[in-house]
């Protein structure tokens, strides 16, 4: 009988110590900004997520660049919703969970937009052609 007590009481043990190193190791870390015009600034300062947030979002629009942690559902909703037009309106959300601090890259600048040069890019071919 006290032979049985000590497995149980090892076994309960043992699922304690698993649990606290899964809460452990679930809290993802993220760089968090509120508002700031480079990437570099931005990845100054980092925070633990704490349950339900479990996805690093990253927002980035003509004024600035927001980093943070969010839920799965509203950084894969907004990020279902972001768009930038061809002047450079609008915002780009992107979401991360693969590994601490996964959201480092946002954009060198602010000012800085894919399709902006992508149109320039067109332009000139098209004037080479």
């Amino acid at each position: 009988m006290i032979k049985r007590h000590k497995i149980t009481l090892t076994t309960k043990l043992l699922t304690i110590i698993i649990i606290l190193i899964i809460i452990i190791k679930v809290s993802l870390q993220c760089y968090v900004c509120s508002s700031s015009p480079t990437n570099d600034e931005c990845n100054q300062n980092s925070q633990s997520c704490q349950l339900p947030l479990d996805m690093c979002m990253t927002t980035v629009d003509k004024i600035a660049i927001v980093k943070q942690c969010a839920s799965r559902a509203t950084c894969m909703g907004a990020a279902s919703t972001s768009s930038v037009d061809s002047d450079g309106n609008g915002n780009t959300v992107n979401c991360c969970n693969s590994h601490d601090l996964c959201n480092f890259s946002g954009a060198n600048t602010v000012h800085v937009h894919i399709t902006l040069l992508a149109l320039s890019l067109c332009g000139l071919l098209l004037m080479l052609y």
